[in-house]
C-alpha cells in the first residue's frame, strides 16, 4: 500500500488553563469562544482534567466541536471516550442531529517515556523495557476504542451520522537521543487518528519514515509491559495524575508569557 503525509493546520482555540480545576467557569468560557470563533470546523481546547470531564459531555450535548487535551492514562482516555457518546446519547435523545460534530482525544506520549524511564533507571532488571510504557497505552487505548466502536451504544449513534471520537497522538517528539527520532510517529500510525508533530520530527519523518499499519501491532506486549510496572510497583494512573498536574502548569504558563506578549504589542510606544 503507499501512503501520503498531509499537513493541515488544526482550528483549536483553547480555553484558559487557568480554569482546567472549574468546570462551570470552562463551559462558559468555551461557549464564548465556540461563538466568537464561529467556525464549523473548529475545536474548543478542553483538558480532561476531572473537572473538565463534565465538561466535555455538556459542550458535546451542545454540539460544540471538543478537544479533550492533556490526557496521560488508559483510565482517563476511557472517561473522555464517555462523556463524548453520552453527550452525543443525551443530543439524540433530544432529536437534536449529532452528523455535524467532531471531537479528538489528545493523548501525550513522549512525556510518560520521560517520567516512566526515569524510575526504570533505578531497577537495572527492567532496562528491557525502557521507552516502551508510553506506545503501550497508546496501543492499548486505541484497541479499546475499536471495541467501543462495535458496541451497541455506538451502532446506534452511528446509524444516526455520528463521527467517533479520534485520538490524537501528542507530544510526539522524541526526549531520549538514545531512541529513533521518528519512534512514536512510526509506532501510532492506524486508521482514524491524528499525528500532531513538531517541524523537527515531521522532516524526520519526511526523509526516513517507513509508513505502515503499526498501531494494532504487538498488543500482548504492550500489556505484559504495563503489567511487568505496575507488578514493579510504578502506578500508571500516579504518573499521569503528577503528568496532567505538570501539564496544566506547562499550558498556563505558556497562555501567560502568549498573552503577555499580545499586551506588549498591544500597548503604545514609548515616547
Amino acid at each position: 500500500a503507499e501512503y501520503d503525509i498531509y499537513c493541515c493546520r488544526v482550528n483549536s482555540m483553547e480555553v484558559s488553563p487557568h480554569l482546567a480545576y472549574d468546570t462551570e467557569s470552562t463551559e462558559a468560557e468555551a461557549r464564548r469562544l465556540w461563538k466568537a470563533f464561529d467556525r464549523p470546523n473548529g475545536m474548543i481546547k478542553i483538558p480532561a482534567t476531572r473537572e473538565g470531564l463534565p465538561a466535555i459531555q455538556a459542550l458535546t450535548r451542545e454540539g460544540i466541536n471538543v478537544n479533550a487535551t492533556l490526557i496521560f492514562s488508559r483510565e482517563r482516555m476511557r472517561d473522555v471516550w464517555e462523556q463524548f457518546v453520552s453527550g452525543l446519547e443525551i443530543r439524540q435523545g433530544c432529536n437534536e442531529s449529532v452528523d455535524h460534530i467532531a471531537s479528538v482525544a489528545s493523548f501525550f506520549v513522549s512525556r510518560i517515556d520521560t517520567k516512566v524511564d526515569a524510575w526504570l533507571a533505578n531497577d537495572p532488571g527492567l532496562s528491557g523495557i525502557q521507552g516502551e510504557a508510553a506506545i503501550a497505552l497508546a496501543r492499548l487505548c486505541h484497541a479499546d476504542q475499536q471495541c467501543w466502536l462495535t458496541g451497541d451504544r455506538w451502532q446506534r449513534l452511528a446509524a444516526a451520522g455520528a463521527h467517533h471520537q479520534r485520538q490524537l497522538w501528542a507530544s510526539m517528539s522524541v526526549k531520549n537521543p538514545a531512541y529513533s527520532d521518528i519512534k512514536y510517529v512510526e509506532a501510532l500510525i492506524g486508521p482514524g487518528t491524528v499525528s500532531t508533530l513538531p517541524l523537527d520530527t515531521l522532516a524526520a519523518y519526511r526523509d526516513h519514515g517507513q509508513p505502515a499499519l503499526r498501531l494494532n501491532q504487538g498488543l500482548d506486549r504492550a500489556a505484559a509491559t504495563v503489567e511487568t510496572l505496575e507488578a514493579h510497583g510504578l502506578h500508571l494512573e500516579a504518573v499521569a495524575n503528577q503528568l496532567e498536574q505538570e501539564g496544566v502548569q506547562k499550558f498556563v504558563d505558556a497562555y501567560d508569557r502568549l498573552l503577555n506578549a499580545i499586551e506588549q504589542q498591544l500597548a503604545p510606544p514609548k515616547r
